[in-house]
Order: structure tokens, then C-alpha cells, then sequence
């Protein structure tokens, strides 16, 4: 009896363990899905935030394959990587004229059309790509990191998959039309200008000038490139311009504690911070550094895409007399040896910047302006110094200033005076530190991780298949309908006609009393005569 109740209990105890493996299995084959994600521009700042997602997809149990110009040299669970580093040496000999400048509009767009079709081909004709072009069949998601790669879009049709677009710059008017958002000119400024969303009449005049000449060149000069390398290497009748309408979704790395509150349409979700992670233990020289720092450390960096080494020597003897006079440690990324460093500055080749600019004794951050470090320094209350090249960081410094917590120094116009002049007032002027402490608690104060909302909406898509639901109508219409131009041009019409009528038959009316006048008047001369 005793045996057979035994017997009963591990056939229970197998039938259970049955049960929670097959629900296991059930579990993750639900859970799990297929996911491709594409980050084509080889530029650190673009990897990171593609690699971040990528990264914590795998973590939780999808199944991610990452096209990338930085393959990791070890293995990831769930990740397997399509290398893209044959474009890495091409792009480094196209980033030595970041710093020349003063660049115009007409000269970003044709740096685009260069940048965007050289890396969007290689990408392309990539070997590694077609393969996997050849031997995958399906995946339940497309993602790209968008910037200057449309064409790239293309892989989302051929495996007939929902597009999602990872946005590595704030929201602006250069993605926006892709998903009918609002960008009136009057207070949405164009992200490679300097305005701020508080701009006068002669500004916004500039801004609406800029942004409808920006949209010209956009139509006839930068998508053309894309759509003949859309055509070139992917054979349908399809035609690109139906895929950039018809996106599910973008995730921008942008946030109302950095960037200005603009309106959205439900399909647009900012995420900005996403990428920081907890600060990690630092290597011990540079914990020692940081911790016996009595007066403060200022950190110094200017990004992946420019380099210090490339400042002009004058540049830097400004930049170095100025770190000379002040108290304070510094800590400057650059990627040769400077002998002639005061003793105060400390110079390292590479920074683990996340975890060292949320030291406490992080007292300034002179920084590009670039999105992801201006985000990092607001997230640790860090206030900046802001020496902004190209791109996004002028906008994105000049939001900075305006919002009370960064000095602008401009790189062409640079000396030792003002850039002393700067490091005394952000160091001694508590309204900076304090400005960007509000700002650091507003992008704290959220619902959801912005990590933690990018996966919920990945996954959303995934489980609709696409969200058609969430694409705005505006889309549907031609640009002049849905600025109403058409509407106003028959307003306008109308009035003119109603104005016209009605001057014709004041016309007539006066011009018949005048002649009954006149006949009137005949008529009494006679009568006189």
C-alpha cells in the first residue's frame, strides 16, 4: 500500500513537472518573437542607443538579430550580429569635416545625400546582408535607427514586416512629416538652427523660410538618392514613399525635460534617457581621481564623431590656459598625449562617461551638445558648458541656455576669455546647478522606465502586427491639404470675388449717378437757355 501510494505520488509529481515544462515552452513561444534591428551609421552615439535595445530585446527572451558596424567580440544570448564594419573606414574619412565650418543649409543637404547614400549602399551590397536576405524568411519586427538610410526600409518590405524607427535626434520638423506631426514654425525651430521655441517675428519669419526651403531640398535634392538605391536593390512595385507613410511607429530619444513639449500623434513615443544605465564601478585610478578631488572635477568631452586631437592649436591653448587658472580637476577625452597639459588636467584616450559624470563631485560638463550627452547630464544634475560643431547640438545647447543650466561657447568664436569666463560663472553661480537639478527631477519623475516603455510598445506592434490604428490621416492628404492651403487659397478666392462684385456695382451705381447727374444737369441748362 505504502509502494503503490509512492508510486502514485511520483506520477503526480511527473505529470506536474510535465505540465509547467510544456507551459514553460508555451510561454516563451508566445513571448518570444523574432526581431531585427538596424543601425547602419557608424558613429558610437548611434551604436549605443541601437545596441541598448537590442540588448535588453535579447534580455528578455526575444530572439534579435542586430545589424551593426561594431559586432561585440563576445557572444550575447538571443543576439546574433550581421556586421556592417567594412563601412567604418569610409565614414572616418568623411567625419574629418565635421569641423568646418560655417556650414549652410545647402551644404547639410548635400553632406547628407553624400553620408546617407554612401552608408546606405554599403549597407546594401554588404555581403553579410544578402545573406541574411537569402536565408531568413520572416521576422516579426523591423527596426531602424533612422538617419540618412530610407532605402534601408526595403528590408522591412522583403520580409514583410511592421517598421518601427529608432529616432537618434530630438523631434523636429525633419522627421515629423513622416507621421503628419504638427511643426508650425512658429514655436517648433529648426533642429540645425539656434532658435529656441520662443522666438520673435524676424525668427520665426527665418524659421518658416528655413523650414519650407529645408523641406524643398528634402523632396528634390536628399530622397531622390534614397528612393533610385530603394529601386536599385529591392525589385516591386512598391514604391519607397509608401513605406516612409506607412511606419507604425517611431521612438524618439527625446523628452520634455530636455527638448520643448511639441504636439504628437499617438504613433510618436519619446523614450529619451533609455540608454543610461546605473553608474558602474569605475577603474580604481579613476575612482581615486574623482574621490580626492576636494574642489570638483570638470569633464570634458566632445563625443565619438569629433575628435579633440583635430582642434586647431590655437584652439587648444585657449581650451588649456583656461584650465590653468582654475581650481578644479579636469578630466578631458583626448586621443593623443598632451604634454602640455597643466598638472590639473588629467587626459585619457577613452571615458566610460555615464559612470562618470554621476560622480558627485562632477561639478561641470563641457560637452558638443550632442543628445545623448546633454541627456546624461541633465539625468545626473550636471550643468554644461556647451561648445556645439554640426547637427542637432547647436539646437540642442541653445535649449540648454534657454532653460537656465548651460553657457554657450561657440568653437569658431572661442578664446581664453570667454571660456574662463564661462568656468567661473557655471562654478560659481549656484542658478545653474539648481536649474538643471529641476530638470534632472522631471526626467526622474515618469511612470515607466523609458526603457521599459520602448519594450512595451516593440511588443505592442509585434502583437498587433503593425499598428495601422495609430497612422494620422493628415497622412493621406497632399501637403497643401493638410496645411489647408487649398482651403484658404478658396477662402481668399471668394472674398476677392465677393470684394470684386461688389466694387463693380459701387462702380456702376456711382458711375449712373453721375451720368443721371450730368443728364439732370443738361437738361436744366436748357431749360435756362
Amino acid at each position: 500500500m505504502v509502494a503503490a501510494t509512492g508510486s502514485f505520488r511520483l506520477l503526480v509529481t511527473m505529470m506536474l513537472l510535465s505540465l509547467l515544462l510544456f507551459l514553460s515552452v508555451l510561454h516563451n513561444n508566445v513571448r518570444s518573437s523574432k526581431i531585427l534591428v538596424i543601425s547602419s551609421m557608424p558613429a558610437h552615439s548611434h551604436y549605443t542607443l541601437a545596441f541598448r535595445l537590442a540588448k535588453e530585446l535579447a534580455d528578455r527572451e526575444h530572439h534579435v538579430t542586430f545589424m551593426n558596424p561594431y559586432p561585440q567580440k563576445t557572444v550575447i544570448k538571443n543576439l546574433r550580429e550581421v556586421s556592417l564594419e567594412d563601412t567604418v573606414p569610409w565614414v572616418n574619412e568623411f567625419k574629418k569635416t565635421l569641423f568646418i565650418s560655417p556650414k549652410t543649409l545647402f551644404s547639410n543637404i548635400q553632406e547628407s545625400c553624400v553620408l546617407g547614400g554612401g552608408t546606405t549602399e554599403y549597407a546594401l551590397n554588404n555581403t553579410n546582408v544578402q545573406k541574411l536576405l537569402t536565408l531568413e524568411k520572416m521576422f516579426d519586427v523591423v527596426i531602424l535607427e533612422h538617419f540618412l538610410n530610407e532605402a534601408l526600409l526595403g528590408i522591412a518590405h522583403y520580409f514583410n514586416s511592421p517598421a518601427i524607427l529608432l529616432e537618434p535626434i530630438p523631434t523636429s520638423k525633419k522627421t515629423n512629416y513622416l507621421f503628419a506631426n504638427p511643426s508650425p514654425s512658429s514655436y517648433v525651430p529648426d533642429l540645425l538652427g539656434t532658435f529656441t521655441k520662443h522666438m520673435n517675428f524676424w525668427q520665426r519669419l527665418q524659421n518658416f523660410i528655413s523650414n519650407n526651403f529645408d523641406d524643398v531640398l528634402r523632396e528634390f535634392v536628399y530622397l531622390p538618392v534614397q528612393r533610385k538605391l530603394f529601386n536599385k536593390y529591392f525589385k516591386t512595385d512598391i514604391h519607397l514613399d509608401d513605406l516612409l507613410y506607412n511606419i507604425s511607429l517611431i521612438l524618439t530619444t527625446s523628452h520634455p525635460s530636455i527638448n520643448d513639449a511639441i504636439p504628437h500623434t499617438p504613433n510618436t513615443v519619446e523614450i529619451g534617457g533609455y540608454h543610461i544605465f546605473l553608474p558602474k564601478t569605475l577603474p580604481q585610478d579613476l575612482q581615486n581621481y574623482l574621490d580626492n578631488a576636494s574642489e570638483g572635477v570638470i569633464l570634458f568631452s566632445i563625443g565619438s564623431n569629433l575628435k579633440s586631437k583635430d582642434l586647431t592649436l590655437k584652439v587648444r591653448k585657449a581650451i588649456l590656459n583656461s584650465f590653468s587658472k582654475i581650481n578644479q580637476k579636469v578630466l578631458w577625452k583626448f586621443e593623443t598625449d598632451l604634454p602640455e597639459a597643466p598638472k590639473n588636467v588629467k587626459i585619457m584616450n577613452w571615458l566610460p562617461q555615464q559612470d562618470i559624470i554621476g560622480h558627485p563631485n562632477i561639478r561641470a560638463f563641457i560637452t558638443h551638445g550632442g543628445l545623448l550627452s546633454t541627456t546624461e547630464a541633465v539625468y545626473y544634475g550636471v550643468p554644461i558648458i556647451g561648445i556645439p560643431v554640426f547637427g542637432d547640438q547647436k539646437s540642442n545647447i541653445a535649449a540648454a541656455v534657454s532653460n537656465g543650466y548651460a553657457i554657450e561657447v561657440p568653437l569658431a568664436k572661442l578664446t581664453e576669455e570667454m571660456l574662463s569666463e564661462a568656468l567661473n560663472e557655471i562654478l560659481n553661480i549656484p542658478k545653474y546647478k539648481e536649474n538643471v537639478q529641476k530638470r534632472s527631477k522631471l526626467m526622474h519623475d515618469q511612470p515607466l522606465k523609458p526603457i521599459d516603455l520602448a519594450i512595451y510598445w516593440i511588443e505592442y506592434v509585434i502583437r498587433h502586427k503593425g499598428a495601422p490604428h495609430l497612422r494620422s490621416a493628415g497622412l493621406d492628404l497632399k501637403w497643401y491639404q493638410r496645411e489647408m492651403i487649398d482651403v484658404i487659397a478658396f477662402l481668399i478666392a471668394c472674398v476677392a470675388a465677393i470684394l470684386t462684385v461688389v466694387y463693380i456695382t459701387i462702380k456702376k451705381v456711382i458711375c449712373k449717378r453721375k451720368s443721371v447727374k450730368k443728364t439732370n444737369k443738361l437738361k436744366k441748362n436748357k431749360l435756362t437757355f
